[in-house]
């Protein structure tokens, strides 16, 4: 999406950002260069659409999955801080990206021969019914054939019709991943989880081989094959925390990608996101 951003003065400043964006953003500088971080999106054919398509390239993202709608265009949010905790104002209705999964075939050839897949409960909440079901299916599929389904709930009310329809659908995206990286805060306010272990079970239930559960500046959880594993974050006074928890995912990801242990997964996730959030913007270089 178009991220406008607070720059002082009463003036704003444009970017791109977007929650599973982030994260590709941040992971294509945790990886080797030899590997490939693509993104999968639709935008339109407008010069807004083309500018975001031109900044995917520039950070060194694939491209070649990104759809271009005739007649469409992006979505677009505005960052409001206070004392660094930042909420949002959406305008995105309109936003091709809510087409990403609508034509099987592309959406096949895009996940075919992937070796990690990262999706979030805002990429289905964004989408029509079908198209979250035709997603899902090829998500089974990838992961049957060896991928690594990544998954962050993102729970967003505002944009699903009811918290019932978040939380049933959001647990079916967990159902076809192989990790897991809920926030506890936003389980325990849509799932009424008195504790972290109830998160960790709910999604362990699921057949979710590995689980790590944020807790804001509090401890990091986890569960992976039946051991656990926590983490305890260095303290850090935030200038602005979004993408806090996009650029912990794109740690942990990218260190298990490279082969890395839990552990010390968590550990860079938190130094990474530690980073960002003494920053300004979604996307701190």
């Amino acid at each position: 999406m178009v991220e406008l951003a607070p720059a002082g003065a009463g003036l704003l400043k444009q970017g791109f950002a977007g929650d599973t964006f982030n994260t590709a953003w941040y992971l294509r500088r945790e990886l080797p260069a030899s590997w490939e971080v693509g993104y999968v999106t639709a935008v339109g054919d407008d010069p807004l659409s083309a500018q975001m398509v031109a900044f995917m390239e520039g950070a060194g993202l694939a491209t070649r999955h990104v759809r271009r709608i005739p007649g469409g265009t992006v979505g677009l949010y505005l960052i409001s801080l206070e004392r660094g905790e930042r909420s949002f104002t959406y305008w995105r209705g309109q936003s091709a990206a809510r087409r990403l999964a609508d034509h099987s075939e592309t959406l096949s050839a895009a996940v075919r021969a992937t070796g990690w897949i990262y999706f979030s409960g805002i990429t289905l909440a964004i989408l029509a019914p079908e198209d979250r079901e035709r997603l899902l299916h090829c998500l089974r599929q990838a992961k049957a054939a060896g991928a690594r389904v990544v998954f962050d709930p993102n729970l967003r009310p505002r944009l699903w019709p009811d918290a019932g329809t978040m939380c049933r659908e959001v647990l079916a995206g967990a159902a076809v991943s192989s990790l897991v990286l809920p926030s506890f805060d936003e389980e325990a306010t849509w799932h009424g989880d008195g504790g972290v272990e109830a998160t960790l079970a709910r999604y362990r239930s699921l057949g979710v081989e590995t689980v790590v559960v944020k807790n804001g500046a509090g401890r990091i959880e986890a569960v992976s094959g039946g051991r656990r594993f926590h983490h305890d974050p260095q303290p850090v006074e935030p200038v602005d925390t979004t993408a806090a928890g996009d650029s912990f995912n794109a740690g942990v990801l990218g260190a298990l990608a490279n082969g890395c242990e839990l552990p010390e997964a968590l550990a860079r996730g938190s130094a990474l996101a530690r980073r960002v959030i003494g920053g300004s913007g979604a996307l701190v270089p």
